[in-house]
């Protein structure tokens, strides 16, 4: 849609992690320092942590695209709550081996045995754990466990962690001493800051070919900033919707007031979705209170009369901006479409 409108050859602000897109900025470039020091390093737990949607799942993507060197194999898990038996299936499963009605102990034969085979190669074995919070502290001491095979006096596997800051708590309980003995490194992944948020966004803008169209100034990364704190996820949502709003009113220059009518429409559509899960739970209110909230001054009834047209006129608008998007939509899905091959 307004990648037509603006000539990107791209979405610029798309959720899923792509290396493609990976930003350096001061943080994230602290943080891949770290990972790769692990890589040389070979042995020991790795810890990321940081808040939701900071880019801890870039990180890994950015890695895994850094991995070319075929010396390193290397899996991911994506942490659920997961016992220590189903944690060694995982982590079986990520390499791809067998891992359905088998004991715990066959588990740790056949890992073992696929860690050995792959020293034996001389390659060494890399397990990434993303959303590392929600281990349980007794998955976290299979990963340990895990850890303490060796060769030659060289770890066969080494894993790194990446969560939320609860993951650190979790580390730092009763219990975790032998863990944090083997943490190598760490890190603590936080928001961008307003010059970096800038450069995030024109960084994307970038790769998809975007030639200052629209044009973004320092009132609208200002108000970008205000509303997301610089947290990268927040930020592709906000500027996701704010290009589409710019080419729906056909806008080459974008400004803060126009960043706020979309942090607005948002706001108000998480606000319905909220309203109308809590009304199902929520007993019916009486028609008649609503009335004796409303003011008997003319004044307060004027004001209120003019704060409703104002609603509507904003609801008018967004209105008309959804149809707009629809119809744009269908023109997208026929221009799509493929002429049927004639007889």
């Amino acid at each position: 849609m307004y990648e037509s409108f603006y000539n990107l050859s791209g979405k610029p602000f798309q959720l899923s992690p792509d290396a493609r897109f990976f930003f350096n900025s001061s943080g994230h470039n602290r943080a891949m320092a770290y990972l790769r020091y692990g890589l040389r390093q070979g042995e020991g737990f790795i810890v990321i942590t940081g808040g939701i949607g900071t880019g801890k799942t870039m990180l890994v993507s950015n890695l895994f695209n850094e991995l070319h060197d075929e010396s390193v194999v290397a899996a991911q898990l994506v942490s659920t709550q997961i016992n220590e038996d189903e944690v060694l299936r995982m982590i079986s499963a990520s390499f791809g081996l067998a891992h359905e009605n088998l004991s715990k102990a066959a588990l740790l034969r056949n890992l073992e045995a696929f860690f050995r085979a792959r020293r034996a190669e001389g390659r060494r074995v890399l397990l990434v754990v993303d959303e590392a919070q929600n281990l349980p502290p007794r998955s976290i001491e299979e990963l340990r466990m895990l850890s303490n095979y060796q060769e030659d006096g060289q770890a066969l596997l080494q894993s790194f962690l990446l969560g939320q800051l609860e993951l650190k708590q979790t580390l730092q309980s009763p219990g975790m001493e032998q863990v944090r003995q083997r943490i190598i490194a760490g890190y603590h992944l936080r928001p961008l800051d307003r010059q970096e948020l800038q450069a995030y966004v024109e960084h994307r803008l970038t790769l998809v070919g975007w030639q200052n169209d629209p044009l973004l100034g320092d009132e609208a990364f200002d108000a970008i900033f205000s509303a997301t704190g610089g947290v990268p996820r927040r930020v592709n949502n906000l500027c996701d919707r704010l290009l589409l709003f710019g080419s729906l009113e056909e806008l080459h220059e974008l400004d803060g007031s126009h960043v706020q009518t979309v942090v607005e429409e948002m706001a108000q559509e998480m606000g319905q979705a909220n309203a109308e899960t809590a009304t199902q739970t929520r007993p019916a209110v009486r028609a008649e209170s609503t009335s004796t909230q409303r003011p008997t001054d003319l004044e307060g009834r004027v004001a209120l009369l003019e704060q409703e047209v104002a609603q509507l006129r904003g609801a008018l608008a967004k209105n008309r901006r959804m149809l707009k998007q629809a119809i744009m939509l269908q023109m997208d899905m026929d221009d799509d479409d493929e002429p049927l091959p004639s007889g």
